[in-house]
């Protein structure tokens, strides 16, 4: 078993040109491999089953590995036994029916109310651009509409006076949704005294957002803009604008919101995409009660 090892990391080394990380990392799964081969009584690869390789991966679940580490020792077994049938060492490979755990689904990151108004009052509103920034800032969180979307908007989508955007299209549900305030305040300073400097001496846009360029501001524009504030605000590196997304729904949802209605706002076609956020809320709610009820 040591021998052909140590033949698949050369071949790994001189044929496939991996780095030394990944040469690493497959050693190092591919020894743990032999040595539970070893310790099942397994001396050779031709022995190996596989209920061997079942086995293996049940033991690595008892351990409590995560569902990507038990995926890596997995690839790295495969790779290693579609190597010894290519090279006839073994005439069937045990390994073609390998099945990889499921990835585990990380819950939504939902920023807490403290962190949203930091974050949405880190822009400095004394510019064209910082208007620009807080108008859309503010219509992400009052709409929960996402970024694609959001740098999509013209003009004509925008109905001011009436409080609602239409978005969606391009794969998106078309839907309308309304905003209150706030994002009204910071829409009608960005259109009076931010707009127009964006596109002086440049051809119209329909854009409502525009850049430097006085063009469409993109998608990783934004990003950039929102990983500027977040660092502003102290908020950390994690806040996306799909977090920022997620947030609405689950603040709606705390606050009393039907699920039905955020859906709809939110526009997922399955109301599995919303449920999620219950569960969310469900965990805050514990998380609140145990940290203040005095009997809890």
């Amino acid at each position: 078993m040591k021998s052909y090892l140590k033949q698949y990391m050369m071949h790994l080394q001189m044929h496939r040109k991996l780095s030394a990380n990944s040469l690493s990392s497959y050693e190092r799964d591919l020894n743990r491999f032999a040595a539970y081969l070893e310790h099942s009584g397994v001396g050779a690869v031709k022995d190996v089953q596989k209920h061997h390789l079942g086995r293996y991966v049940a033991m690595l679940k008892e351990e409590g590995r995560k569902s990507a580490t038990i995926t890596r020792h997995i690839v790295s077994v495969r790779a290693f036994f579609h190597y010894l049938f290519d090279e006839g060492v073994i005439e069937q490979d045990p390994s073609l029916r390998m099945e990889s755990p499921k990835p585990e689904k990380k819950p939504p990151l939902v920023l807490t109310m403290d962190v949203t108004n930091a974050l949405l009052d880190a822009p400095v509103c004394d510019s064209p651009s910082g208007k620009r920034d807080k108008a859309m800032l503010e219509l992400l969180y009052a709409t929960g509409i996402r970024v694609s979307e959001l740098v999509a908007l013209n003009m004509e989508n925008l109905k001011l006076s009436l409080g609602f955007i239409q978005c969606g299209g391009g794969g998106f549900r078309e839907r309308i949704v309304p905003f209150g305030s706030h994002a009204s305040e910071a829409l009608n300073q960005y259109l009076a005294n931010g707009r127009a400097y964006f596109l002086e001496g440049r051809a119209d846009s329909d854009a409502l957002f525009l850049n430097h360029l006085g063009t469409r501001m993109t998608r990783q524009g934004f990003w950039k803009t929102l990983k500027k504030y977040a660092r502003a605000a102290g908020a950390g590196e994690e806040i996306t604008p799909h977090a920022l997304r997620h947030s609405v729904a689950a603040h709606l949802l705390e606050n009393g919101a039907d699920i039905r209605s955020v859906q709809e706002l939110m526009g997922h076609a399955d109301i599995s995409s919303t449920l999620k956020y219950t569960q969310q809320s469900r965990v805050r709610l514990k998380e609140a009660y145990t940290s203040a009820h005095p009997r809890a």
